[in-house]
């Protein structure tokens, strides 16, 4: 008998590391449950949290040297060429996302429990542990609301007077704990100006304080006691024979008051900026709000708020009896060859799921972490790597019917795009706006320290452009296309026309050009980075123009722009495909110096571009195909994320059985116990990934059409799914049985043109009842229902 699908992560026992525990988040504010029982531990972090403040980091004299390192491209001599982008065109690295802290919870009297259970309900955003003493059973709730911007934990115990309780506060950064009144505790501290140049966190981080420098932070907390007593000591509350125990937590930084002055906003007696409350104010509003709420109504907000995101959209891949199983339990018999398809919708489902918990309307965007790290020194710095791993956190947000979740990031390319104006100037004295490979709160464009492989690759700013088109074709509003989009976009494309110079026959290349953090083998036998024309760089740069042409032609706008770009587009240079029938990866069919190379940037024009398709390229399909069979072979898609791009591209290649292989590859090799991505250490963009391809391979609507199950796998046999979006603006339900299409709905969200593609002939009812012609463009009405189902005729 077929059961409900429960969106749940639960376990027999407590988190006993971090990447076991469960996450909670409203976007500003994330939170780590342990689920301990004598000794509770919930880790929390601020989005707006980060070393450093804002200062110039721009290469004054990278300029100087960009045409001798064009003249060593162009005469071939590639490793002269790297050296000198090394020594002299670099720059520095970007700040760091850091930890806020920790709230720390002490019951003495529950080391020794049973009937213990720890679980994170994905539908209604609540953490929940319950366990057993001989005193009765314990219940503690969680959540993170995002209507009223506070963490809340209730606990409740059957025995009466049950609860004794020791509260504290700590932070790994410089910090203070005070008491406030008689049931609260005030952190307050302030970040690091600097950590020191390095990627690994096992390596002695230099971490550097300056007076007067660095955000300030605050973590407010006040404690409700039903019953009991209530004492303050050293720093601690001690709750004494409470019936019920209610935590309100708030957190805040002056993010908002150090980017005011540094906008010359700061007033000559020194203060913040008028109209801006400090961290500690903030918090004490939220709370005193919260505090005059009962719990159930807190709750239920914050359960509407969540569900009102999270419920849009509904996955039924079948169902098995491993879901009865704890999570851990269940990933282990999956990792041993079990199929459960329950567990891959649960794997999508994460992923909206973190996307609302790591990306709300006025918050930061997702980061490498989404918006949980317990490390002053993290992985990579938690930052904005934009060679791909920011991109692909947000692939899931518009397909996954959580649009406005996309937001966080148009802010940061909005920000981005001015301090890369400057850098666009100062590094390559072009017009436009210009990022590298790294991005953090102060939105750094400048390359990074270290090697050019990585560190120098102006094309950032190009791709994130991307998004601004996706969400205007997921939601087509002509007003943010001319006051967002395409303002943005043109600058990007501006920089790239400067950027661009005449290679070999004319063509234009970029130089000096890498593909991201990947290097070939120069005809002296050395690994090098550097030449001219990456397949990259010219698939987003002739995509990007592309765009730019429709959105000012759809605007009415920029003739002489458009002109320029009508000219540029015929002379960039083509893919190319080598002679053992793969894409080329560089201007030149190179030696790989890392055949198994993680990234896959060659085929971007396949997946998220689509360039790189059936109708316009069937040529490029086939050599894509037998790149990625290659650099499979030779161990590529090692990573979580790489190993989500590949979920991707065969769902492009509508090869479900291969995508379904790298779902199964991605559970099996790449999730944590808490089913986070490993890439490892930890990077959320995997579980972001995974769940686009997943939607990918039910779904695609990249070249103007709705295509139905183009890469359903044989393990996916019947199922439903209702609430995913398409470009064009509209949003599906599709059910399948016995891997075969059995209805369709189609909601338009405006008047236009809608052509449907499945590989088998369908009837389409419009929504008098009458049928439309299948094998024509469908014209739709907003707010209409459109019904499709199979002709089996």
């Amino acid at each position: 008998m077929k059961q409900e699908q429960a969106w749940k992560l639960k376990y027999k026992q407590p988190a006993a590391v971090w990447e076991e525990a469960l996450p909670l988040g409203n976007g500003h504010m994330g939170a780590m449950v342990f689920g301990g029982t004598a000794e509770e531990r919930f880790q929390l972090n601020e989005d707006t949290l980060w070393s450093g403040f804002p200062r110039d980091t721009n290469n004054y004299e990278a300029l100087r040297y960009l045409k001798k390192a064009r003249e060593l491209v162009a005469a071939g001599n590639y490793t002269g060429a790297e050296q000198l982008v090394n020594s002299r065109m670099l720059g520095v690295n970007c700040q760091a996302y850091m930890p806020l802290g920790d709230l720390l919870l002490k019951q003495p009297d529950a080391e020794s429990c049973a009937e213990y259970s720890r679980e994170l309900d994905l539908d209604s955003g609540v953490s929940t542990v319950s366990f057993r003493t001989e005193a009765g059973r314990y219940t503690r709730e969680s959540l993170i609301s995002a209507p009223d911007g506070v963490m809340v934990v209730r606990l409740s115990s059957e025995a009466g007077s049950g609860l004794d309780l020791e509260l504290s506060l700590s932070s790994p950064l410089k910090h203070t704990v005070k008491q406030q009144g008689a049931a609260s505790l005030v952190l307050e501290g302030r970040c690091p100006t600097h950590i020191a140049d390095n990627y690994h966190r096992d390596h002695p981080y230099a971490i550097q304080y300056e007076d007067g420098l660095g955000i300030a932070f605050a973590l407010h907390m006040q404690v409700i006691a039903t019953g009991g007593s209530l004492e303050a000591a050293d720093g601690r509350l001690i709750i004494s024979g409470a019936d019920q125990v209610q935590l309100i937590l708030a957190a805040a930084t002056d993010y908002e008051q150090v980017k005011s002055r540094t906008a010359h906003l700061k007033s000559s007696s020194g203060a913040g900026p008028a109209g801006l409350l400090s961290p500690g104010e903030s918090c004490e509003q939220r709370l005193a709000a919260a505090a005059a709420v009962p719990y159930e109504v807190l709750k239920q907000r914050h359960t509407a708020d969540h569900q009102a995101l999270f419920r849009r959209l509904e996955l039924d891949l079948g169902w098995s009896e491993a879901a009865e199983l704890p999570t851990d339990e269940r990933l282990a018999a999956y990792k041993d060859g079990g199929e459960d398809p329950a567990l891959e919708a649960l794997l999508f489902q994460y992923g909206r799921y973190l996307l609302i918990g790591s990306s709300r309307p006025g918050s930061q965007a997702a980061n490498l972490q989404g918006i949980w790290n317990e490390h002053v020194t993290p992985p990579w710095n938690s930052n904005y790597t934009t060679n791909i791993n920011t991109q692909m956190n947000y692939w899931l947000a518009e397909v996954g019917n959580l649009s406005e979740l996309h937001g966080p990031l148009m802010d940061l390319i909005s920000e981005l795009s001015e301090t890369g104006a400057r850098t666009a100037a100062v590094h390559y004295g072009a017009r436009g706006w210009t990022a590298h490979h790294n991005v953090d709160l102060w939105r750094s464009s400048v390359p990074s320290g270290g090697d050019a492989s990585w560190a120098f690759w102006p094309m950032g700013g190009v791709w994130l452009s991307r998004h601004l088109w996706e969400h205007y074709a997921y939601n087509p509003d002509p007003a943010f296309l001319q006051e967002t989009a395409y303002p943005l976009m043109k600058g990007a494309a501006l920089f790239a026309l400067d950027w661009l110079v005449e290679g070999p026959d004319g063509l234009l290349v970029t130089s000096p050009s890498t593909s991201p953090e990947n290097r070939f083998v120069t005809a002296e036998g050395e690994p090098c980075s550097v030449s001219m024309g990456s397949a990259m760089d010219m698939s987003l740069i002739r995509e990007l123009f592309g765009h730019c042409l429709e959105a000012a032609q759809l605007l009415d706008t920029d003739k002489a722009f458009r002109q320029q770009l009508e000219q540029t587009l015929p002379r960039l240079a083509p893919l190319v495909i080598t002679a053992d029938g793969r894409v080329q990866e560089w201007f030149e069919d190179f030696p790989e110096a890392e055949p198994g190379h993680r990234h896959v940037s060659h085929l971007y024009g396949l997946y998220p571009g689509e360039m790189i398709n059936e109708q316009d390229t069937p040529e490029l399909v086939e050599a894509s195909r037998r790149t990625l069979e290659k650099r499979i072979a030779s161990g590529g898609g090692h990573t979580g994320w790489s190993c989500a791009w590949l979920i991707n591209l065969y769902a492009r290649l509508r090869d479900g059985e291969a995508a379904h292989s790298f779902v199964r590859t991605l559970l099996t090799r790449s999730a944590y116990p808490n089913l986070f991505d490993a890439h490892p250490p930890f990077q959320i963009d995997g579980n972001f990934g995974a769940a686009a391809g997943i939607a990918e391979m039910l779904l695609q609507s990249h070249l103007g059409e709705l295509r139905l199950l183009p890469a359903l796998p044989a393990a996916w046999k019947d199922g439903r799914i209702s609430g995913i979006r398409a470009r064009g603006g509209y949003e599906l339900e599709l059910v399948w049985q016995d891997h075969a299409l059995v209805s369709a709905s189609i909601t338009a969200s405006r008047d236009g043109e809608c052509r449907i593609v499945y590989a088998r002939g369908l009837k389409i009812q419009l929504p008098d009842g009458s049928l439309a012609a299948a094998d024509q463009p469908l014209q739709v009405k907003s707010g209409e229902v459109y019904r499709v189902t199979v002709n089996e005729g």
